[in-house]
């Protein structure tokens, strides 16, 4: 079928004269009205929440009954995913605190060990802050090749994640300036 340009003009104008009557006519004639969600919040205890693992923001509905969550699936109600669910999101059940697989001791593997311990968290933390500071202690970079004052680490990096709030972010990265760590980065850009 060839269309003239005179053609083209009358059958645009057309439809948008039909578009136009339609809309002047009310939703009663509508072909069609967009389908509203059907509320599924359940009466066992459902809360709303917010994704943890990226940037998206999607909301999922937690199911919780004697205080233990029983279900995680997405909100169809919230306006970024709808209900819908990526890969992580959908695994989101796995961080609830009365998941089996769940970790729930420091477990500790020397170096060069083949065997896991279970440690204390206070060990835990002393053992990091202690690797922290001897790892910075051994590569600090007062001033490079020109001479200019760096006041620098390139033996340690921090990679965010996006379930840290601004706050927290906004402290991590205090710390590591501090610190004089210049590899700080976030997994949502990466």
């Amino acid at each position: 079928m060839s269309l003239n340009r005179r053609d083209f003009i009358k059958a645009s104008g057309a439809t948008v004269g039909g578009a136009l009557l339609l809309g002047a006519m009310g939703e009663s004639v509508a072909l069609a009205s967009p389908i509203k969600p059907i509320p599924l919040k359940k009466q066992i205890g459902e809360t709303t929440t917010i994704c943890p693992y990226d940037g998206s923001g999607c909301g999922f509905l937690v199911a919780a009954e004697n205080g233990k969550v029983v279900n995680i699936e997405g909100d169809p109600e919230h306006p970024v995913n709808r209900g819908a669910a990526c890969a992580k999101g959908a695994s989101l059940r796995q961080l609830s605190a009365d998941n089996p697989w769940r970790l729930s001791k420091v477990l500790y593997r020397a170096p060069a060990g083949n065997e896991w311990e279970e440690k204390e968290w206070d060990w835990a933390l002393d053992k990091i802050a202690r690797n922290i500071k001897t790892t910075r202690d051994a590569s600090f970079i007062e001033t490079d090749g020109k001479g200019n004052v760096v006041n620098r680490t390139e033996a340690i990096a921090n990679l965010g994640g996006s379930a840290l709030d601004n706050e927290e972010c906004y402290l991590i990265c205090k710390l590591n300036r501090a610190l004089g760590v210049v590899y700080l980065e976030h997994h949502a850009r990466l």
